[in-house]
């Protein structure tokens, strides 16, 4: 019996990106922290989910259905794009308060405007392309290219327009830095404290030190990822050492990732493969923690910003 496909080859730039771990366990974090600095994007999912509570339980959840769409068949995709679908029918509302002079309380947020879901799409894709470049070597002009196109048609398969993205990369590029280089990007109190867990600038409870020593290094190739502008926003302490480091972890996995065969067979066999298994030892220990009564982010208020005003 032939293997099922999915809606994107083997071959494709978005398998080959994406079935590295190095990408598939750091670009979901990233996307999160970069994305928070746009309001209607974090204000319409922290309203919306349980990004409050459990949300490494979210990341997890949200890294196992993009990977459905972009790894698997075409069945597990579809069940994907499904339940997404049904999850976002709700997905509407306005700021309750003002996130910055260009997005004022009562701005309006939907899960079906084709802007945010290009956002979406485009967080995604940036934070992907950036921690390929980084942790396994440089994409060629032309990769990177097709990489973006798989993106759109990524998007595509979630619900986004095709035309409420660039035409090319470089459009795209134009479109992207620019906004983050604008004055819309703003950060929440509440966004910036998430994100500062999300990316392990704050460590609510540490783990045994094995376990903390990996994900403190995961935690700074994501916090060195970051534009300077975005590092500023959160006021992250970012100085040489910090730099230095990174770049040598960062210069350590491309190594192990360009040279397979001089690589234990063990470590050839964790470089690729899908991610989400992974995840899922965040969502245990995530659910530990609230079944004991304790708050996944201390601090994070769980009730809705419309609660907390009612």
């Amino acid at each position: 019996m032939p293997a099922q496909t999915g809606y994107f080859s083997d071959d494709s730039m978005i398998r080959r990106v994406m079935r590295k771990r190095a990408v598939g366990l750091t670009y979901g974090q990233r996307a999160l922290v970069i994305g928070a600095v746009h309001p209607l994007l974090y204000v319409g999912t922290a309203e919306n989910t349980q990004h409050r509570t459990t949300p490494y339980t979210r990341l997890a959840l949200t890294g196992k259905l993009f990977e459905a769409v972009s790894l698997g068949t075409r069945e597990e995709a579809d069940r994907a794009r499904a339940f997404t679908r049904k999850r976002h029918s709700t997905v509407s509302g306005a700021l309750p308060e003002d996130a910055g002079e260009r997005n004022p309380a009562g701005t309006r947020y939907s899960a079906h405007d084709p802007q945010l879901m290009f956002m979406t799409m485009a967080f995604t894709f940036d934070s992907a392309e950036v921690m390929h470049d980084l942790l396994v070597r440089k994409l060629t002009p032309n990769e990177r290219e097709g990489l973006y196109q798989d993106y759109c048609r990524w998007g595509e398969l979630f619900g986004m327009p095709r035309e409420a993205a660039p035409a090319t990369y470089a459009d795209f590029r134009r479109v992207y830095d620019g906004y983050l280089a604008s004055d819309e990007v703003f950060l929440t109190d509440e966004a910036k404290l998430v994100g500062s867990y999300l990316m392990g600038q704050r460590v609510a409870y540490p783990m045994p030190m094995p376990v903390q020593q990996a994900l403190g290094g995961f935690n700074l190739l994501v916090q060195g990822s970051l534009p300077p502008r975005i590092r500023d926003m959160y006021e992250l302490n970012w100085g040489i050492r910090e730099e230095v480091a990174c770049r040598t972890l960062a210069q350590a996995l491309r190594t192990a990732h360009y040279s397979p065969p001089l690589a234990p067979k063990l470590l050839r066999a964790q470089l690729t493969g899908p991610s989400y298994p992974l995840y899922r030892l965040a969502t245990r220990r995530e659910q530990r923690l609230v079944a004991s009564g304790r708050p996944s982010m201390p601090g994070v208020d769980p009730l809705s910003l419309a609660a907390r005003a009612g």
